[in-house]
């Protein structure tokens, strides 16, 4: 009958636990955070050169916050680091203008950037003729 008295204290005192502890969280969240939602996010600026790690402002109402963020250096910066784009395959080359395309759907902006719908990017066709594998014949 001791080990069942034992045992109900130990699982009160762990539920106590448990909501103390949830109680702290909610109270953190609070206090850094806000009660605005409508917050507006400009673009992730680099600390030096153009990219790597950096902060981007937001604003809501009278609020102002800074929050990390990072640039990828080998990024596609015609289109900025919030804009994420599905790309289809790369078409034919061109004999005219000797350099071959391929467009991109955007998938999703992030932090309410304004990104173009279809982005098209190009790269100059390739001089080297493929060869076959070592392996064929």
């Amino acid at each position: 009958m001791q080990v069942r008295g034992l045992l109900l204290l130990l699982v009160l005192i762990l539920l106590a636990a448990t909501a103390e502890a949830g109680k702290n969280k909610k109270e953190k969240a609070k206090k850094d955070g806000s009660e605005c939602e409508d917050w507006r996010w400009g673009p992730c600026v680099p600390n030096s050169k153009d990219c790597g790690v950096g902060y981007r402002e937001g604003t809501c109402k009278d609020e102002s916050k800074k929050l990390k963020c990072k640039i990828p250096c080998n990024w596609k910066k015609k289109f900025g680091a919030d804009c994420k784009y599905k790309f289809e395959s790369w078409g034919g080359c061109s004999a005219q203008t000797g350099v071959k395309t391929r467009s991109g759907i955007l998938k999703k902006a992030l932090y309410n950037a304004q990104c173009e719908e279809i982005v098209y990017v190009t790269k100059p066709c390739s001089s080297k003729i493929k060869s076959k594998s070592k392996g064929e014949s």
